[in-house]
């Protein structure tokens, strides 16, 4: 095939088409989205995130992040929420506690691709939310890294 100036604008036009039907705006190849955003509208119902009130402990440096350590604590929460905002699926896990539960916190080992922000979003008992952000640098990959 030759490459003439009809030739260059025909494939132009497929490139264009073809991120059109893929969901792409324009040329504008960006990112996907994980669903951390969307896991926190869900989790919320879109009520406003305050900061703080939340603690997540966790090692600044991972060296494996196959097996990070992470506990979370948010006293009088309903439940908690945990997102890693680098894995292809953002959702960790959610803790749901009763009146029963002794304490509002718990305490998990995670998976982590790279270096990012794990986030907990917690449900208080009156209907508010709490967050906390924390970022844990990952030296080894764990999800295929």
């Amino acid at each position: 095939m030759e490459l003439t100036r009809r030739n260059l604008g025909a494939m132009c036009a497929g490139v264009v088409a073809a991120a059109a039907l893929a969901g792409k705006s324009g040329l504008a190849f960006a990112a996907e989205d994980n669903g951390t955003a969307a896991a926190i509208q869900a989790f919320t119902g879109g009520a406003a995130v305050a900061e703080g009130g939340v603690t997540i402990g966790a090692p600044e440096i991972a060296e494996n992040g196959s097996t990070v350590p992470i506990e979370v604590n948010a006293d009088g929460a309903d439940a908690i929420m945990i997102l890693a905002s680098a894995n292809p699926n953002a959702g960790v896990a959610t803790f749901e506690f009763s009146t029963l539960s002794g304490s509002s916190s718990a305490a998990t080992r995670i998976r982590l691709a790279k270096t990012q922000d794990v986030i907990a979003v917690a449900r208080m008992a009156d209907g508010s939310f709490s967050m906390a952000k924390r970022q844990i640098k990952v030296t080894i990959g764990g999800c295929g890294g």
